[in-house]
């Protein structure tokens, strides 16, 4: 069973900084393509981030260079470091394996963006 366990989410000024972790389970993590997503209530789930198993990074045009995407195949993990953070970057951030679609999304952890 795959499983994806966010956190890092949290309150934080605009210009601030967050480290999002994503730790999964179930699937032999170092061949996916892992990415980050974001939901605004009410709003379509959408892709922010993703990265190869060796690496390679994608972003979205909106993001302006703001995030960076990481990985370690060793500890099964991923990260999202987010700088210069906006108020309309508040969103539950998810990750998951880009191209397994059947799969039960994790909890999430909740980004805030607010002086």
């Amino acid at each position: 069973q795959v499983q994806m366990v966010e956190s890092g989410g949290g309150l934080v000024q605009p210009g601030g900084s967050l480290r999002l972790t994503c730790v999964t389970s179930g699937i032999n993590f170092s061949i996916y393509v892992m990415a980050w997503y974001r939901q605004v209530s009410g709003k379509q789930r959408e892709q922010v981030a993703s990265i190869t198993g060796r690496g390679r990074t994608d972003y979205a045009d909106s993001l302006g260079g703001r995030f960076t995407i990481s990985r370690d195949n060793a500890k099964n993990t991923m990260y999202l470091q987010m700088n210069g953070l906006r108020p309309d970057d508040t969103a539950v951030y998810y990750c998951k394996p880009r191209d397994l679609l059947n799969i039960a999304w994790g909890q999430g952890t909740q980004v805030t963006v607010s002086s």
